[in-house]
């Protein structure tokens, strides 16, 4: 059940405010959807806190309407810790740009998409991350057109084998 956040300006000027999705725990299986996401909506950010999977391989974001879309993707994630990793992605949005971490690594980001043309249904991404357990942090940006309007996102890894098993992730629109 989704629940509606208004700051105290948002009753005088009429918006309706930030919709916040049920938070779900990230503890078991191989994705994590969100559906329901209205038509309406312009902005939607994605939540990672204290994520990990049981592998090594990319945390991924991917944007649906109907079904989710793994082609089309221009975008770019980049890994900065003692020097700087940047990959480039067109199958999906990547959070973390690290192949080959331990799979106790702790994931926290603030993913936010915003609508950049209604009538082209086209989306840019924009994200800012860290890891918990060592000094790193991510950016990553593109952009994705949809055929319709979004309504739905899957996080995921790359291969879609490694299991999510910590955190909490969670959706909000507006």
């Amino acid at each position: 059940m989704a629940s509606v956040i208004r700051g105290s300006d948002d009753f005088d000027s009429g918006t309706v405010g930030i919709t916040l999705g049920t938070a779900v725990a990230s503890t078991s299986g191989t994705s994590i959807d969100f559906t329901g996401i209205p038509s309406w909506a312009k902005r939607v950010k994605v939540l990672l806190s204290g994520v990990s999977t049981n592998g090594t391989s990319d945390i991924l974001v991917r944007l649906g309407n109907t079904t989710f879309v793994t082609t089309g993707y221009l975008s770019a994630s980049s890994n900065l810790s003692s020097g700087v990793l940047t990959t480039n992605f067109t199958t999906a949005f990547s959070l973390t740009a690290t192949t080959g971490v331990a799979n106790t690594t702790i994931f926290h980001h603030t993913f936010e998409l915003n609508l950049v043309d209604p009538a082209t249904n086209r989306w840019l991404c924009s994200a800012v991350g860290a890891r918990s357990d060592f000094t790193v942090t991510f950016t990553v940006a593109g952009t994705l057109v949809l055929s319709s309007a979004l309504d739905r996102i899957r996080l995921t890894t790359a291969g879609g084998t490694n299991t999510f098993d910590a955190g909490t992730m969670n959706i909000s629109w507006e």
